[in-house]
């Protein structure tokens, strides 16, 4: 890359493209290159904010042209900040956020920039819910191109699973569909295979019908945590498809850590009530309000930790189980907890997504297991150092109680290695299709291929 090669490609863009091309010179700049997290201060050259699926191609095509690294900013909630590169050229998709809903083949046409609240609300008014995740402002196409855990995937699987196509702009600018019968080796590299194959432009998700779920939150003391654990643990064991529970910690009023238990049953609401019941006999809650939501409700349930502009450094392992040994380092790292915005956040893998054979998509890991996701969060301004270090040693501890690999979506950039163990039988193949639909590593999304 050339001193001018930023200023010759916005000028070329900026003659083809119905959007914005916006320059660090540019009024709209500083907000335009900001994420969710905070500490992800990146300095791109230029933004593309598309309009268009032909803006897209026009902008993958002046990166290559004019030696610009690459990157696609969906909704923007990648903790590592892989939306936004130094000196590079971001395509922006927030402005390809619309979602159509077809009631009558149960299916969501979204926009790649489309977020899981936005999707979840459109679904919502046809009585229908659509698998993307447990927040509301994350992409949904991000989501799912690395897995999708969520709060139905019992029922319905990971995010992934519910994709039925995609309309991608590949790394020398050709659109193509990708679904079972066309492209269908790229269809599969992109059910598990991250944002390294192409931006997503439109894709088409499987929807549910499902007005109502027995949901919200059950709260205990630290005292308890180990013995609610392990009655967890022996819970979920026996979990039919239909629930699926979320555990874990965060912060109370007092700034002292509860487990909290969040239950997600899409059955009959009487046996919802039931589990729900179980659920607080675990332990003696300090507070126990589920009930009957709407899942759009549900959804919004962990809406709370996500603050834009806060600083996060997260990290991730994939337990078999949350064994007494496991849960005594959760439970110790609790009692550390540095900043009462950090939290740990248990995600329950069971059911239709673990009968999912392990290479029928790119995903690597199709057996029950926990997903643990470490985030440590902190006010902007503040030394983060002692909040940094609480999320690496839990990590370092819980490492020993893991399954090789990790959740690719959560991994950080340099840790490859993981990335690669993470796809199991399938990294070969998906390596191989890596050099086949983008030979010059124009796209380096989570997780890195290389």
């Amino acid at each position: 890359m050339t001193a001018t090669a930023p200023a010759s490609a916005a000028l070329a863009l900026r003659a083809v493209v119905t959007g914005h091309v916006i320059a660090a010179e540019d009024a709209a700049y500083d907000g335009a290159r900001r994420v969710w997290n905070g500490a992800a201060d990146r300095f791109p050259a230029l933004i593309v904010r598309a309009e268009t699926e032909q803006d897209v191609v026009h902008a993958v095509r002046a990166a290559r042209e004019h030696g610009l690294p690459l990157s696609v900013r969906g909704g923007g909630h990648d903790w590592a900040g892989r939306a936004v590169r130094d000196g590079g050229l971001v395509v922006d998709l927030s402005k390809l956020a619309d979602v159509t809903v077809d009631p009558v083949s149960s299916t969501a046409d979204a926009g790649g920039g489309a977020t899981a609240g936005a999707v979840g609300a459109a679904v919502d008014r046809f009585g229908r819910t659509a698998v993307v995740g447990t927040v509301k402002a994350v992409g949904v196409a991000g989501l799912t191109l690395g897995g999708g855990y969520g709060l139905l995937l019992g029922k319905h699987g990971l995010a992934l699973d519910n994709l039925v196509s995609a309309r991608v702009v590949l790394a020398d600018g050709t659109v193509v569909t990708a679904s079972a019968s066309e492209e269908p080796d790229l269809f599969w590299a992109l059910r598990g295979g991250g944002g390294n194959f192409g931006v997503v432009t439109r894709a088409t998700y499987r929807v549910h019908p499902l007005r109502t779920m027995t949901s919200g939150m059950v709260l205990f003391g630290l005292p308890e945590a180990r013995k609610v654990l392990r009655g967890y643990r022996e819970l979920t064991a026996a979990a039919p498809d239909q629930l699926t529970v979320m555990t874990g910690f965060f912060a109370g009023p007092d700034g002292k850590a509860l487990l909290y238990l969040l239950p997600a049953w899409s059955g009959d609401p009487a046996r919802g009530e039931q589990w729900a019941a179980r659920l607080s006999s675990l332990g003696t809650p300090v507070s126990a309000q589920v009930g009957p939501m709407t899942p759009f409700q549900v959804l919004g349930l962990l809406d709370g930790v996500v603050v834009d502009g806060r600083h996060t450094l997260a990290a991730n392992h994939q337990l078999p189980e949350v064994t007494d040994e496991a849960a005594e380092v959760l439970v110790d790292a609790a009692e550390r907890i540095t900043s009462p915005y950090s939290g740990v956040f248990v995600h329950h893998f069971h059911g239709a997504a673990s009968r999912v054979t392990p290479t029928e998509t790119a995903f690597g890991l199709r057996r029950d297991h926990n997903l643990v996701e470490i985030v440590g969060t902190w006010d902007a301004g503040v030394d983060g150092k002692r909040h940094r270090e609480w999320v690496e040693q839990l990590s370092r501890d819980l490492a020993p109680h893991a399954l090789p690999g990790g959740y690719p979506n959560l991994l950080a950039p340099e840790e490859t290695e993981r990335v690669r163990l993470a796809y199991g039988p399938n990294a070969s193949r998906l390596y191989a299709l890596k050099r086949r639909y983008d030979p010059d590593q124009v796209f380096s999304a989570v997780p890195t291929l290389f």
